[in-house]
This record gives structure tokens, C-alpha cells and sequence, in this order.
């Protein structure tokens, strides 16, 4: 085996992409770990590190090479290597003269069809210095970038231009170029802390280089635990604590190098603005950091956090305070036009606003949610009219100014709007809630109304989408629908909406303008998306559960998710009971007797034909479990059912074991294919328990 050393291979380029830099990072990681792997290359542990202006990542004690390994190589069938008087054909001579040894020394294998010219070759391992740079340029190839730049006289794509590589394996370089860019060991610093190249000596001294000599973090995660650290340090001397700092960190050390935190202030006229427009013009724009107070009240200071240690801090803080002012003020005036329009007064002009070619406009889709939204309500038994008046305002502050400089604060604005036009409370609040769920593990909207309309909305958008044949394809969904359809699928299971899937789809869809396809295929289609997205949802949220024991319930295709999810708890339960692998192995048992059948019967069982005491037991357990379910069903106690059902083992096991289904005689075989369906069907009333795998 090839003695290992450590790798480092640095990437160092232009400001990358700070939203993009943990995943660039994390790529290049695996990406090159799994390289080596295929490559096979031996290694210990693998360290991705990242900072504005390099990729990089330490490989442990890689392999200075692959070790040699035996190869065997199949030849002609021995029929045709050999003639007929038993002498080498050229056939022969050539796989010979292939592998490199005489004839004499060629084996034979034996294989189901037939003899075979065989010979075992060792193939030489080559060294992870020629190995490397080709796999290092396929992996940052490999690198989730959107949209790659092109440089200098050269035809090298990358996220940004390349300006030096360090590629060391120990102290040794490994001379290459890669992506255009001559390897070395010298790589660069902080561009105001330090001057010239940094030469590094080996890759366990990477880290500790970096940071003496060249000012800089280069270990990203290292480099969030000081902003986090700084930022609430500086928060706490300033009063008060920092809001929503998780959703920035990440960010801010994409940006920094030398996380330095400097305490700024704004005019505290400015905290008259609501909450949300003062915190998203401080996180937006400038990537500051709000301060509140221990009551939740935010403070006229921020936290920014300078890529500098400057000999004169307070004009760092000047000038991000002078930069912060205009905004905030800009922010104010937005806030004073806007209300001088009523929210209902751009209802009109949302008729002029394209939503989508082919759906109409953004008064058409406002008009189809209030629709829809009030199909919802009745359904839910819920008053309408708060929750179409919602529908009817929604969208009107995607007219308004803040909304245009701050697009986060859609309906969040559409809320403080209507409550200063003097709308009441619960159509404000299903106005600022409606476009929750936003992200995955976002919040959902909290009353009712907000509700109606988010799912009113989202489904609005799905089947309208699917009308006009944009539906997504492969990775690509610019509309966002599977974000949608995993919203409605959390809107309707966690507050447990009780509504007809499949109902409402097709109310959806039939509000859509005619597309290519019927109503009905377009209905059908959202349903199995949405679908796929319940399950999705389902084993995501519960590692325990089987793919298998969701289609058991999914077979059933119930229409309420409610009652989707109580199916699926009683199936859960249900598998962890004794009886229920006999019982799953005897319904998928019944399954395959009835589909091998074609029984399409539904004539009733005969006591009378019934010759064994097997069949005879068998229906009266069925009968007797039939009087215990029929009030659990109703009831949706499926758990207390199918553990009822779960006595039917012993008269389904002596059935099995002391009948024949298949016999000659037609009567008496239709009356026991009959007596199996009814047995199924009775299952099948809470799942297709055929479809379970339990050992």
C-alpha cells in the first residue's frame, strides 16, 4: 500500500458569491473526496475550507499512488481458440500477444456458458501526482454554479477568475496547471493586512499560516463562530440582544476574511417605521445586524461587521452610519406615500399588471383566489367573506413603493396597508400570512383565514401552471411549485384542515382559462403532485416510516390529508403488532389469487357452498369483524380497527392451510374468491396491507 501525506489544494479567486460560498465549499469537498475514491487513492479525513476569495480543501494522508491490482481478462471461448486439432488459433494468439504472455501461460475460466481463454494481469498503479490535477479540475467542473465567467485571452469558465493554485501533497508541489493556472505553494492574504505571496510550507500548516501571516480565517466554520461571537458580544455591551441573527452569519462570514464587529446608530425617528421595514432595510441592504431590547423593542443601534481592523474605527462607524440614513429615510418616505392610496383603490390597476401569458392578469389570479378561498371557507365552515376580501387586497401592495425597493415585505406591507385603511383584523392578518409557508421549516400563517388564503393562493398557482403546460421538468422549477404543492401539503395536515383534496383541485382547476389539456387531466395531474409531495413530506418528517407503508395507504388515495395521516399512524401501529406480517403476507396472498383470477365478481358468499369448516370459521370471523369495524371506521379510529382486524390471523392462517381456491368446480371456486374479496375489502378500508414488507 502507497504511503499516504496530506493534500492541499487551494482555489484563489475574485470575490466569490457570499450566498453561494458553503455550497461551493461543501462541493468542492465531497466532490474531490468522492474523486480520490474512484480513483482509488487511500485517504483519512476530508476538510473543506472556504473565505471570500478561495476554495480549499485538505485531504489526510492521501496515497502517493494506487496500488497495484490484478486483473483478469477474458478471452475467446475455447471452441475458438483451439482448431480443430487442438492448436491455437490466432484468435488465441492475439488475446495472448494482448494480455503480454506466451500462449503456454494463458488460463481458462469456467463460466454457465460455456470455457474461456483467461489471464490474470497486474496493472501498475499511477502515481496521485499525475492523478490529482485531472481530478481536481472535473471537480470544480462538477461545482453547482448557475452561471460560470469566462477571463483574459483564455476559454476557462468559473464562478470567478482564477488568480493562483496551491497544490501540495507533504512539502512537495505537484506541478500542473489547472483551470489555466500554474500550481505552487504560494498563496495570498487579506488584501489591506498583507503584502505579497505567503508561501505555505505543508498542508497541516495552511490554517495557522493564513492567519498569522496573511490575516485571514480560512476555515469558514471558525470564521461564523467569531461573527456570532462578535456580533452578540457588541449587541450586549450596546443594551440589547440581536434579531434574526442565524439568517445573516452565514452570509456575513462569505463576505469577511477578518471578522471585525463595529457598533453604528441610526436616528431614532426612524424606529416609527414598522418593525419589518426598519429590520429588512438594516438586513437587506446592508447586511447590518438590528439590536432589541429585552421586551423585543428594537434599538436605534446595528451591528455591522468590518473586513478590516482599521487604526481608526469610528470612521468605519461614520461611514456605515451615513450609508444606513439614506435608506432608512428612503424607507420613510415609501412608508408616507404609499398611505395616502387605499390598498382597494389598485385593485384596478392590478387588471393591468400581466401575472402570467396565458393566466391573465394580477386581477384575473386575485379574482380566481377570492373564488377559491371562499369554496375553502364554506367548506370549512368558516364566514367567507373576511378571507375573500383578503383575496381581493392580497396582491395590491406589490403596487406600492416599499414593497418595490423591499420585495420581502409583500404582504407584510399588504397587512400595515389595510390596517391603516381601517380594514378589520382578520382580513389584515390573512393579508401579511398568506405567502407562508415561504421556505422549507417556515412558519405557517396562524389564523384560520391566513390559512384558507395561503393554500387558496398556492393552488391558484400550481393548477394554473399546470393549464398551460409549464409544469416543472428535471431540476428545473422557475414558478416554484414544489415549493407550493409541500406548502399546501403543510397547510392542510399540521392545523388539520378536513377538506376534500380532490374536490378542491378540481374547483382550481376549473376557475383556470382553457388550456391544452381537459379540465380533468390537469385535476388528475396536480393531484399526483401533490401527492408526491405528501410522501415527500411523510418520510421526511418521520425516518421510521417506510416507503412501502405510505403507497399501502396512498393506494386508497383518500381525499382528506387529515384523514390521510390518521390511516398512516394506524398502519405504523399496526405493523409493530404479531399477527401483521402473516396478515400483510396473506392479503398480498389474496391480491395476486383474485388478479390471477380476474375476478371482477361481486356476487354474494354462499354459506351453502361452503365444504370446509375452514371456510365456515373464516366467515364468521369476518362477519363478527365486520359488526366491531364498521363503527371504528366510521368513527376514523383506524387504529382500534385494523388491531380489532388483527383477530382475523387464526381463521386467515387454518383457511390457507386447509383450502383449496382454485378447484374445479366453478361454484364452489367463485364463492371462495368471493369470500377472499370481501376479507380484502375489509382491509382495504383503512389500507392495501398487500403492499407492507415486514419480515
Amino acid at each position: 500500500m502507497s504511503r499516504g501525506q496530506d493534500l492541499l489544494v487551494e482555489i484563489g479567486t475574485e470575490e466569490l458569491p457570499p450566498k453561494a460560498l458553503r455550497s461551493l465549499m461543501e462541493s468542492f469537498a465531497t466532490g474531490l473526496a468522492s474523486a480520490v475514491d474512484e480513483a482509488r487513492l487511500t485517504h483519512g479525513s476530508v476538510h473543506g475550507y472556504a473565505s471570500p476569495r478561495r476554495l480549499a480543501v485538505i485531504i489526510e494522508n492521501l496515497a502517493t499512488g494506487q496500488d497495484d491490482r490484478k486483473v483478469s481478462q477474458k478471452g475467446p471461448p475455447v471452441s475458438v481458440a483451439f482448431d480443430g486439432e487442438g492448436r491455437l488459433t490466432a484468435a488465441a494468439n492475439a488475446f495472448a500477444r494482448k494480455c503480454g504472455v506466451a500462449p503456454t501461460e494463458l488460463g481458462r475460466t469456467q463460466t454457465d456458458k460455456g470455457e474461456w481463454l483467461s489471464c490474470d494481469i497486474v496493472e501498475r498503479g499511477e502515481s496521485a501526482a499525475d492523478l490529482l490535477p485531472g481530478l481536481i479540475e472535473a471537480s470544480l467542473g462538477a461545482l453547482p454554479i448557475p452561471r460560470r465567467m469566462r477571463w483574459g485571452d483564455g476559454d476557462v469558465e468559473f464562478v470567478r477568475p482564477i488568480h493562483w493554485v496551491v497544490l501540495l501533497h507533504g512539502t512537495a508541489v505537484i506541478d500542473a496547471s489547472i483551470m489555466g493556472v500554474a500550481t505552487g505553494n504560494q498563496s495570498q492574504g487579506h488584501r489591506f493586512h498583507s503584502a505579497g505571496a505567503i508561501s505555505i510550507k505543508e498542508p497541516s500548516a495552511y490554517l495557522a499560516t493564513l492567519e498569522k501571516t496573511g490575516h485571514v480565517f480560512a476555515d469558514f466554520d471558525r470564521r461564523r463562530e467569531l461573527v456570532k461571537d462578535g456580533v452578540e458580544s457588541a449587541a450586549k455591551k450596546a443594551g440589547g440582544h440581536v434579531v434574526g441573527g442565524e439568517a445573516l452569519y452565514d452570509e456575513v462570514a462569505s463576505l469577511v476574511e477578518w471578522p471585525v464587529p463595529v457598533t453604528g446608530s441610526f436616528d431614532e425617528a426612524f424606529l416609527k417605521l414598522p418593525r419589518e421595514v426598519v429590520v429588512s432595510t438594516l438586513t437587506g441592504h446592508q447586511r447590518y445586524f438590528p439590536v432589541a431590547d429585552d421586551s423585543g423593542k428594537l434599538l436605534p443601534r446595528f451591528i455591522t461587521v468590518a473586513n478590516i481592523d482599521s487604526t481608526d474605527p469610528d470612521q468605519v462607524r461614520d461611514g456605515n452610519e451615513r450609508v444606513i440614513r439614506p435608506r432608512l429615510a428612503d424607507a420613510t418616505f415609501f412608508w408616507n406615500t404609499d398611505r395616502r392610496l387605499a390598498l382597494a383603490s389598485r385593485t384596478d390597476t392590478l387588471r393591468e399588471v400581466i401575472y402570467q401569458q396565458g393566466l391573465g392578469s394580477l386581477g384575473d389570479k386575485s379574482a380566481r383566489v377570492a373564488s377559491l378561498a371562499g369554496w375553502l371557507a364554506d367548506a370549512l365552515d368558516v364566514d367567507a367573506a373576511p378571507v375573500q376580501r383578503a383575496a381581493e387586497l392580497a396582491k395590491c401592495d406589490l403596487l406600492t413603493g416599499m414593497v418595490g425597493e423591499f420585495p420581502d415585505l409583500q404582504g407584510t406591507m399588504g397587512r400595515y396597508y389595510a390596517l391603516a385603511d381601517g380594514e378589520t383584523e382578520d382580513v389584515a392578518n390573512a393579508i401579511g400570512e398568506h405567502y407562508r409557508p415561504r421556505y422549507a421549516g417556515d412558519d405557517l400563517p396562524d389564523s384560520t383565514g391566513g390559512q384558507i388564503l395561503a393554500i387558496a393562493d398556492k393552488l391558484d398557482t400550481l393548477t394554473g401552471i399546470f393549464t398551460i403546460g409549464k409544469k416543472p421538468s428535471g431540476n428545473r422549477d422557475p414558478f416554484g411549485l414544489r415549493r407550493a404543492a409541500l406548502g399546501i401539503v403543510r397547510l392542510i395536515v399540521e392545523p388539520g384542515l378536513e377538506v376534500d383534496l380532490k374536490a378542491m383541485i378540481a374547483a382550481a382547476v376549473a376557475a383556470q382559462p382553457a388550456g391544452k389539456q381537459s379540465a380533468d387531466e390537469v385535476a388528475v395531474e396536480v393531484y399526483g403532485y401533490i401527492t408526491d409531495r405528501l410522501r415527500r413530506y411523510f418520510l421526511d418528517r418521520d425516518p421510521g416510516l417506510a416507503t412501502e407503508t405510505f403507497e399501502a395507504v396512498m393506494a386508497r388515495q383518500p381525499v382528506s390529508l387529515v384523514d390521510f395521516e390518521r390511516r398512516l399512524v394506524a398502519v405504523q401501529a399496526f405493523i409493530e403488532l404479531e399477527p401483521a406480517a402473516s396478515l400483510a403476507a396473506a392479503n398480498k396472498r389474496i391480491a395476486n389469487i383474485l388478479k390471477q383470477a380476474g375476478d371482477q365478481g361481486e356476487a354474494p358468499v354462499k354459506t351453502k357452498l361452503f365444504q370446509e369448516e375452514a371456510e365456515q370459521q373464516l366467515w364468521s370471523a369476518l362477519e363478527t369483524a365486520r359488526q366491531v369495524a364498521g363503527p371504528l371506521l366510521e368513527a376514523r379510529e383506524y387504529t382500534q380497527l385494523l388491531t380489532a382486524l388483527a383477530e382475523l390471523r387464526g381463521p386467515v392462517d387454518r383457511f390457507f392451510d386447509d383450502v383449496m381456491v382454485m378447484v374445479d368446480d366453478k361454484a364452489t371456486k367463485d364463492n371462495r374468491l368471493g369470500l377472499l374479496r370481501e376479507l380484502r375489502a375489509l382491509f382495504l378500508d383503512v389500507a392495501d396491507l398487500s403492499r407492507l414488507a415486514i419480515a
